[in-house]
């Protein structure tokens, strides 16, 4: 236990890490709310401007296919976490008005993705139900445990998804086109957001959940369990 306590406190402290790493090409603003908006092209647009995406490759549009799905996956799951959450302790008047201002930012993130899926011409996962229920069996199921296990729960989530978010921007950052500028400061702006999530989960006590690190490592598995099987169907 103390193994796996020590883990996730040292990728805590290795995701600041690597989140200041690209702050210092992307200014990181540590907000509440999520300022960046992904503008749709609009009708004047010509047709070298609606053809921006054809100067990709074939592997760079795989690539982008691929997080692009992941991401609007695991948005899916997080929504249905956090609704999971509400549905415990949503009347509890310390934890509810945090994770009910979480969840708002969370609703934004997945409608934005939603709007980039058509845009990009993008499948999407075909496990969106699957994901739908094992989110709000998670969220509504550590929330049961307490209001610590829950903000354990998002501890652990919201430190698969911002290494995920610093991987993509990683990629992303060798690739020149005016669409991916775009979307690398989506993404950049989501990992913000969900590291403050991070920091509030664990300002609320995640650490203090009975179980934290078998908890924590069973919900960081499953994540990453869930991204493979994203990146695949």
């Amino acid at each position: 236990m103390f193994y796996k306590s020590f883990y996730l406190r040292s990728s805590i402290i290795g995701l600041k890490i690597r989140r200041n790493y690209f702050n210092s090409t992307f200014s990181y603003n540590k907000i509440h709310t999520t300022s960046i908006k992904y503008n749709s092209p609009s009708k004047g647009t010509n047709n070298h401007d609606q053809n921006k995406n054809i100067s990709l490759t074939p592997k760079q549009k795989k690539l982008i296919d691929s997080m692009i799905r992941i991401d609007q996956a695991g948005e899916i799951g997080a929504n249905y976490i956090y609704k999971g959450q509400m549905a415990i302790l949503g009347n509890d008047k310390k934890v509810g008005p945090i994770i009910q201002e979480m969840w708002e930012q969370e609703k934004y993130h997945l409608k934005t993705f939603d709007e980039i899926i058509p845009r990009y011409r993008v499948r999407p996962t075909f496990l969106r139900p699957v994901w739908e229920a094992a989110g709000f069996i998670l969220g509504a199921g550590t929330a049961m445990m307490g209001k610590e296990a829950a903000m354990a729960c998002t501890e652990a989530v919201e430190t698969v998804i911002g290494e995920h978010y610093n991987d993509q921007l990683r990629e992303l950052l060798h690739i020149e086109n005016d669409d991916v500028s775009e979307l690398r400061k989506v993404i950049k702006q989501f990992r913000d957001d969900e590291l403050h999530h991070l920091d509030t989960a664990v300002d609320l006590d995640a650490q203090k959940a009975p179980f934290h690190g078998i908890l924590t490592s069973i919900i960081h598995n499953g994540c990453k369990a869930a991204i493979w099987i994203t990146s695949r169907i």
